[in-house]
């Protein structure tokens, strides 16, 4: 019998603050949304890391004599900093590409776009030499030590642009913490203002009950209950938009992106086994804490 009063007067409770508690579980809907969007671009961050990491190349673009005279690095300045690469404690390894294996590669890549193949030449491909660190993130010592060097055109670290993938996603990630921790805020209040008014409408109640020796937790469980309920909604919609994001956008508009490994983005497993308790645990906690401050505050007096 205490456990069906404690259960109705939840649903009264809820009821008589609809509108207040729809704006609620919107607000926390929103704002956990948006903080699980944000795990889970800290999640695509780190995978396309360890995706690309092992694979970054230093490439030393030759000048055009070099690539157009020799076809096997076999010749002077190519063969000795060819050599000079491999003999240096920092590389792991040094692959030659001439021209014509440049524009080969070329054409793999542009397949796609038969416009743009044709248009190419392999006169306009430098040969290269693609040089692997031991340590990717250490490029700056291939730049330092062979800038400048004869028969060298450019060189180009490959981790630039991961470095500006990388930036590019944390700061979307940044925006993204952002919203989520300013739209919590207002979920707080709105929880607080929901048990205040809760409180204040069924004070006549609250006061009887104490009188006939109801406990102080008895006659406030209502009230913590109807705030963990409505964040467990919102918690709820957050998870159901973020499955709804990864299967009709990421498993559909960008499913090439994806497929093509271009950015390694999480799995729906990950969102539903890692993300949606993190969301949910996180709405139990800050409206049953909201719930209970906000109680020992404004009951009492």
């Amino acid at each position: 019998m205490r456990a069906s009063f404690v259960f109705s007067e939840v649903a009264t409770g809820l009821r008589r603050n609809v509108t207040m508690t729809i704006a609620m579980i919107l607000t926390t809907a929103i704002s956990l949304t948006m903080l699980g969007g944000g795990l889970l671009i800290m999640q695509t961050v780190d995978l396309t890391k360890d995706r690309y990491l092992d694979d970054i190349e230093v490439s030393i673009f030759l000048t055009d004599d070099v690539s157009a005279n020799d076809e096997n690095c076999t010749e002077q300045p190519c063969a000795d900093l060819r050599r000079s690469l491999e003999e240096n404690p920092e590389v792991e390894t040094v692959v030659f590409q001439s021209r014509e294996e440049a524009y080969e590669s070329f054409q793999r890549i542009f397949e796609q776009q038969p416009e743009l193949v044709e248009l190419a030449r392999p006169e306009a491909l430098p040969a290269s030499l693609r040089v692997r660190l031991v340590d990717p993130e250490r490029a700056d010592v291939i730049t330092n030590e062979y800038e400048g060097e004869a028969g060298i055109h450019q060189i180009q670290d490959q981790g630039v642009f991961l470095e500006r993938l990388i930036d590019g996603l944390n700061s979307f990630r940044n925006i993204t913490l952002v919203g989520s921790v300013a739209l919590l805020a207002a979920a707080l209040l709105l929880i607080a203002n929901m048990v205040q008014i809760s409180a204040f409408t069924r004070r006549t109640e609250v006061g009887i009950m104490r009188l006939v020796g109801a406990t102080r937790w008895y006659t406030q469980l209502p009230f913590l209950l109807e705030a963990v309920v409505a964040g467990v909604t919102g918690a709820l919609l957050a998870v159901a938009s973020l499955v709804g994001v990864q299967l009709f956008v990421v498993d559909g508009v960008l499913a090439e992106i994806r497929d093509a490994g271009i950015i390694a983005i999480p799995s729906l497993l990950y969102t539903v086994l890692i993300v949606a308790p993190v969301l949910l645990l996180s709405a139990v906690v800050i409206s049953a804490v909201t719930g209970y401050v906000t109680l020992r505050m404004y009951v009492r007096h």
